[in-house]
């Protein structure tokens, strides 16, 4: 319960929404402050679906698939381990076995093309935001400084190249996983948590130091691993994705103490560099574009925060 309600609803949740580069490189290509606030927003009302999307595909399937209703016969009475071995097919398979059963060929082959199109858009964008923070972030902060824009061009082509590399090979430990949602979820422990940890306290403290919040993010890094180790080994039993939540918890957890505890024993950022970066120290005026007009009601991010609070309220207490 700990792990689903702090871990996913808290920790992974804001964190996606807050420190995914995907997200935030969508908020900072928009065109004004305002525009910028409302991606996240906005893009919570087609999230609020997801469970429709990916549940009522699955009872269809249970009733109109020969092999997936099999499969839950066999799969209440003997269990899934016996009744995959029997059947051959899995819960994870029911989209694509509905897919085969009711659509004709036509419809198929546009249903896989839609796949297909989902992937790419979801690898492009992901790359586009690896190879901006690693050639901008860290190439021209760390490494090579003030050099012309060809340059880490270049070096993001590069990048993008290496990551696709990279990716292949994880593949093969994704298919360790029962499922990609597992998967994911496990590497958003990993990283998303500790990093959300340290985007937090450091935007609404301003005596956090630098050195603070790279030990933080290691430290929860690391510890989030040893969850993940723990329980591959069997010290404890977290059935599904519990094991990834706790993962996320402790990450958030270690992150924060760590975080604070080193920044009592270093020296912290001056103030004037902190505008912009922390919330205290940036003028009002900052959040506000001079030159856009006022929005009206159905365009501002608070009304239309408000809704979606409203509807994610209805839809908890009539489903949950």
């Amino acid at each position: 319960m700990v792990g689903i309600v702090f871990g996913l609803g808290f920790v992974l949740s804001f964190g996606y929404w807050t420190t995914n580069f995907v997200e935030v490189q969508r908020a900072m290509a928009s065109k004004s402050i305002n525009a910028a606030r409302l991606t996240p927003i906005l893009g919570a009302f087609p999230k609020m679906l997801i469970p429709f999307i990916v549940i009522i595909p699955g009872m269809i399937s249970a009733v109109l698939v020969t092999q997936m209703t099999q499969f839950k016969q066999i799969s209440n009475s003997a269990g899934e381990a016996a009744a995959q071995a029997q059947t051959g097919v899995t819960y994870n398979d029911a989209l694509l076995l509905l897919m085969r059963e009711v659509l004709p060929n036509g419809l198929l082959g546009i249903a896989i093309a839609g796949l297909f199109a989902a992937f790419m858009a979801g690898m492009a964008a992901n790359i586009s935001a690896f190879n901006t923070v690693f050639s901008y972030d860290l190439w021209q902060q760390y490494v090579v400084k003030d050099r012309e824009d060809s340059y880490y061009l270049k070096v993001g082509r590069y990048a993008t190249i290496g990551a696709c590399v990279v990716a292949i090979f994880t593949a093969l430990i994704a298919g360790n996983f029962s499922n990609l949602t597992d998967y994911l979820q496990t590497l958003f422990g990993f990283f998303n948590a500790p990093l959300f940890a340290t985007f937090i306290l450091g935007m609404f403290w301003k005596r956090m130091s630098p050195t603070a919040g790279w030990a933080g993010l290691a430290g929860g890094t690391l510890s989030a691993v040893a969850v993940f180790v723990l329980s591959e080994i069997g010290v404890f039993d977290l059935p599904g994705q519990g094991a990834a939540f706790l993962a996320a918890s402790t990450a958030f957890i270690v992150d924060i103490i760590l975080s604070v505890i080193v920044t009592f024993r270093t020296a912290p950022k001056p103030d004037h560099e902190l505008r912009g970066l922390v919330y205290s120290e940036t003028p009002k005026a900052d959040f506000e574009d001079p030159n856009e007009t006022k929005p009206p009601i159905w365009k501002r991010p608070v009304p239309i925060a408000g809704l979606a609070l409203i509807l994610v309220i209805i839809l908890n207490v009539t489903f949950g």
